[in-house]
């Protein structure tokens, strides 16, 4: 068996996919914006609220006009009229000792730069109101551009959009902005084993479940997926795969299977095929997931993944989810990876040093404190992924853990 001729550890293949640029960028919709990233600051366009707004229900007054008032020595105040919601009190303007009846939204008119809670107010007659409380200025009132004001920056570049985000460009009018592009990612499944999902396999044959664990993965992290079906386990075949995946505009192509050393492993030799691809790393030091490859063309990225679900699933959020990422135009890194965590685990576990492990356990809270069990299953298995709530870290250096050791959990989505 040939050996891995460029074997990386996690941290070393993790700073090649760092130096993958981001995404340029795409004019979207608003409303279709939600987990995008910025590519440009946004500059507020206008004040926002556009005018003084009341926050309650009640009399539009001058403050000063209030200033004394009590329940045994109430203000009169002489109501002028009325700000109907959804209309501009032009024309209406207070002078000394008079009010107008106001409603939470609406605009302060002219003269006018405070609002009486109606709680505090009792109307003598129709055009008459006792106020049995003072107010200071701007009490109960939003200034106009209090929230945002006309030519500040309101939105860096490299900004996550969440629904307040979202909300906020809604208030100023902003309809359009420019994020970084999702990239599109291949997907192919190799095997003469293989069939599709859809399909009951004959003996000898089984399904092709990585193709759809893949794909929703590649959705999760934010990718758009490029099914492009089964490959046999020829070189040819595979090399022409992956260059009609490049010519369909894949940003990133992901292979399963055929990653490894084996006669039958041909991913390696394709990708070396692909004009202009350079092998950046052919095996990397954690468990699950050694035979994995890394190759780059241009600014796009293609992967040799291994062909055991478990395997395949693990290198994913390992590597690719967070190149996806990357190439969204995140940055920080709690947007890069998975969400961490830190739990005892229930039993001890021995491991050999040499290669970062990434246990399958199952997450249980006691006292406030996490606890992970292990569940054992070799990586060719699904189901013990379908019962696992995370990924427990066991460092390279390390002979394994004790039951009641703390260990880093990354959290499957």
């Amino acid at each position: 068996m040939k050996p891995f001729f460029k074997l990386k550890s996690r941290k070393e293949l993790q700073d090649i996919i760092d130096k993958f640029p981001s995404l340029p960028g795409e004019a979207v919709p608003v409303e279709a914006a939600l987990n995008r990233v910025l590519c440009q600051d946004i500059l507020s366009p206008e004040d926002l609220p556009p005018f003084p707004r009341s926050t309650m229900d009640g009399f539009a007054v001058r403050a000063s006009d209030t200033f004394g008032a009590s329940e045994s020595q109430p203000a009169l105040f002489d109501v002028i009229g009325e700000v109907a919601m959804g209309t501009s009190p032009e024309g209406l303007s207070l002078k000394p000792g008079q009010a107008a009846r106001i409603w939470t939204g609406g605009e302060l008119p002219d003269g006018a730069d405070a609002v009486v809670m109606v709680e505090y107010t009792e109307a003598i007659d129709s055009r008459t109101i006792e106020v049995s409380r003072s107010v200071s200025p701007l009490e109960n009132v939003i200034e106009r551009g209090e929230d945002v004001s006309s030519g500040n920056k309101v939105l860096e570049a490299g900004r996550l959009l969440r629904p307040q985000e979202l909300g906020l460009l809604a208030g100023l009018g902003v309809t359009s902005v420019e994020v970084h592009r999702r990239p599109n990612v291949a997907v192919i499944s190799t095997g003469d084993e293989l069939v599709p999902a859809q399909t009951t396999p004959p003996r000898g044959k089984i399904r092709d479940i990585n193709s759809t664990t893949l794909c929703a993965q590649i959705r999760a992290a934010g990718g758009i997926p490029v099914p492009m079906g089964i490959v046999q386990d020829s070189r040819h075949g595979l090399v022409e795969a992956c260059v009609k995946a490049l010519e369909k505009a894949a940003d990133v192509v992901l292979v399963s299977g055929g990653s490894s050393v084996g006669q039958r492993d041909f991913t390696i030799e394709a990708f070396r095929a692909v004009e202009g691809a350079d092998i950046l790393a052919h095996g990397v030091s954690v468990r699950p997931g050694k035979p994995t490859i890394l190759a780059r063309t241009g600014d796009r990225a293609l992967f040799g993944l291994p062909g055991h679900v478990a395997s395949a699933m693990v290198v994913f959020y390992l590597f690719v989810y967070p190149l996806i990422r990357k190439f969204q135009g995140f940055s920080q890194p709690h947007h890069l990876s998975l969400r961490r965590i830190n739990a005892r685990i229930t039993r001890n576990y021995p491991s050999r040093p040499g290669r970062e492990e990434y246990l399958r356990v199952r997450l249980t809270q006691n006292q406030g404190e996490w606890h992970a069990e292990p569940v054992f299953g070799k990586s060719g298995l699904i189901f013990p992924l379908v019962e696992a709530d995370g990924l427990l870290v066991i460092h390279r250096d390390s002979e394994g853990l004790y039951q009641g050791d703390s260990a880093e959990v990354l959290l499957l989505p």
